[in-house]
């Protein structure tokens, strides 16, 4: 991982999903899609706009986790094999990297610069894929950063107990197909480092719930989607170190544990109706 560059910010998912389903990028996005996503999404859809996206964004799954001998994101990338190194923003708190995930947007543009949860007026992902006629849905944990800052659009919003109850939930929506962007937030690993440390016990297997539970959707969009053009991204927010003061798990500093990311993106063609190939 030293000699991977973290080049690109993670405000680089936004146009990257407006690139993939074909639909002008938020008005506060300042940068561009991820080149090898579109490199590949030209090869694999010859030009043609995803039809199908699945977003999944398990809190504080950093680069820092990569690599740990009982966390096998080998399964991640058989699925999203497109792994991109990324960079989270500054202060690498939740609300923070969310708002500037989903808007394309540095935080003193869209305004979120600490832990606060305001509902955000910043023109958004979710706005930009309205204004493209797309139906999307927002599943979180209730209470969560994503659950509140974007509230206010015509999506449907899910706001469920927890992570279980998040991963039921997007199963049931990816079968019953009537969006064509979801979002799902789990938060566990992140609860789990605050109270213990990122790499406890108790931490590996909360970070191996997510990658499970990213590796269900991804069968059930294969499945369920099977008949579009799709993508499924992984992408987490920021990583995690231990607090000096406090001898537990914390995140907020501009250091590579923190800030190091790792966004994956899987690109599947629209399978025949017999399953014999593309089309």
């Amino acid at each position: 991982m030293a000699l991977l560059r973290f080049d690109d910010c993670l405000t680089s998912l936004t146009p990257t999903v407006c690139q993939l389903v074909g639909v002008p990028p938020p008005r506060a996005t300042a940068c561009s899609g991820l080149t090898r996503v579109a490199l590949a999404a030209e090869q694999i859809f010859d030009g043609k706009p995803v039809q199908k996206c699945l977003i999944f964004c398990p809190d504080a799954i950093g680069a820092h986790l990569w690599g740990h001998p009982e966390l096998d994101f080998g399964r991640v990338l058989k699925v999203a094999p497109l792994q991109l190194p990324v960079r989270s923003v500054i202060p690498p708190k939740t609300p923070v990297c969310f708002a500037s995930m989903f808007t394309g947007a540095l935080p003193e543009v869209h305004g979120i610069r600490r832990y606060e949860r305001p509902v955000l007026g910043c023109d958004a992902l979710f706005d930009a894929l309205v204004r493209g006629n797309k139906r999307v849905a927002i599943v979180a944990v209730h209470d969560s950063s994503i659950d509140l800052i974007f509230r206010g659009r015509k999506i449907d919003y899910y706001s469920e107990s927890y992570d279980p109850d998040v991963l039921e939930r997007t199963l049931q929506l990816v079968q019953m197909d009537e969006h064509d962007v979801i979002v799902a937030y789990q938060q566990e690993y992140d609860d789990t480092l605050h109270k213990t440390i990122p790499f406890s016990d108790e931490c590996i297997r909360a970070a191996r719930n997510h990658l499970e539970a990213f590796i269900t959707l991804a069968g059930a969009v294969r499945e369920s989607w099977g008949r579009y053009r799709r993508a499924l991204i992984f992408a987490p927010d920021h990583g995690a170190h231990i607090d000096a003061a406090s001898g537990h798990g914390d995140h907020g500093e501009d250091i590579p544990d923190d800030m190091h990311i790792f966004h994956c993106y899987g690109l599947e063609p629209a399978e025949m109706p017999n399953g014999s190939g593309k089309k």
